[in-house]
């Protein structure tokens, strides 16, 4: 598996930037949007690292582990990103998830929302994919996980000696942390799935997500 497949890297990119594009057109065209489809817009904006960057801005100041998100941690998370939106559509989105006046909202589930929606089969084929890479079990993917994995031995800058082993691992985990904050060259499982939902939602076909999927991972 040398790198994300070749045709993944050409169409793939190709319908990220056309979703993109998409996306950027239509929060220029002034009508008004439900806050939480404005927020999914403007990460679909950004390319599949979009709603990742989010999850990992959440994740940062989720220190205790609880899933849960103060109304001042909800607005500084997408602040952090640089996302878009008012005050009134922060303080919205968290009303609609606080439903029992606790003061707090579940990340996980606001996180899923934003999400575009995903069939059960391409849901089963991300995870088929994370399963693959996690060899460890351990729920994320490091460079160790894809020492045994990843092959480096026809890559053109692992033969040139650009470039060593590790520094090539450490360069595909970029490929689900760029523009995200605090890259740690760690990728969880909730991660990948937010990454791939925006590849998801840039193809429209089933069978060709799932044929992607498959290229790029040997699965």
């Amino acid at each position: 598996m040398e790198s994300i497949s070749k045709m993944q890297r050409e169409n793939g990119y190709t319908k990220e930037a056309t979703l993109q594009n998409m996306a950027k057109r239509e929060l220029a065209n002034g009508l008004d949007k439900d806050p939480i489809y404005k927020l999914r817009l403007q990460c679909f904006s950004r390319g599949a690292t979009g709603i990742l960057g989010l999850s990992r801005a959440f994740r940062v100041m989720d220190d205790d582990g609880s899933q849960t998100l103060s109304p001042e941690e909800f607005k500084k998370g997408i602040s952090d990103v640089g996302l878009d939106v008012t005050d009134s559509e922060v303080a919205e989105m968290f009303a609609r998830f606080d439903a029992d006046g606790s003061g707090n909202i579940n990340m996980t589930e606001f996180l899923d929302k934003l999400r575009p929606p995903m069939n059960e089969s391409r849901l089963n084929i991300i995870e088929k994919a994370f399963d693959k890479m996690d060899v460890n079990e351990d729920g994320q993917i490091t460079e160790s996980d894809l020492t045994n994995l990843y092959s480096v031995k026809d890559h053109p800058k692992y033969l040139s000696g650009e470039m060593t082993k590790s520094e090539i691992l450490r360069e595909f985990l970029k490929n689900f942390e760029a523009g995200a904050p605090n890259p740690d060259g760690v990728v969880t499982k909730e991660e990948f799935i937010n990454y791939y939902s925006t590849i998801s939602a840039s193809i429209d076909n089933d069978a060709y997500f799932d044929l992607v999927m498959r290229r790029a991972y040997n699965l």
